[in-house]
């Protein structure tokens, strides 16, 4: 079965309502809360159980740009993981609202992509823009998995 717009749609909300779910975590369970849930959540949203995701974080940089192992997504999402001393943890900054905008989308079959913005509000109503990239796949069991997912700050001149 094809990757529709309604599934993209769906996947986006879901990325969304886990970031802020994440957040919520630390704050009411602290960092062990925060990673349990994120954990779980890299297992159900994205690929790494079809190889390498392609990840590149808004706030990352150096030989640690990209993380393609989960190990890595789950560093950025919630820190305090020595392997990765720069981490600030993007999902534990108390997150209460997120929603996209699309730019355009491609769809083939089981592979579909998004770009467009995401807007990210936090607890005391303040929003930051991110331009974002999403590549999905369906896997064996017809669960659409994010294969690709690139952040970064809009480009200010």
């Amino acid at each position: 079965m094809p990757i529709t717009q309604d599934d993209l749609n769906t996947a986006r909300k879901a990325w969304g309502d886990a970031l802020v779910a994440i957040s919520k975590a630390f704050e009411e369970g602290g960092i062990d809360a925060a990673r349990a849930l994120a954990s779980d959540v890299l297992d159900a949203a994205y690929g790494y159980n079809l190889g390498p995701v392609l990840f590149k974080p808004t706030l990352s940089g150096g030989a640690q740009t990209f993380r393609t192992t989960k190990d890595g997504a789950l560093s950025y999402f919630v820190a305090h993981d020595d392997t990765y001393p720069n981490d600030t943890g993007f999902a534990i900054q108390g997150w209460r609202d997120v929603r996209f905008e699309e730019a355009a989308n491609f769809v083939e079959g089981d592979v579909a992509m998004w770009m467009g913005w995401a807007f990210f509000t936090d607890k005391d109503g303040n929003t930051t823009k991110a331009d974002k990239t999403f590549g999905y796949k369906l896997d064996a069991d017809g669960t659409m998995r994010v294969v690709l997912h690139h952040s970064s700050l809009p480009y200010a001149p």
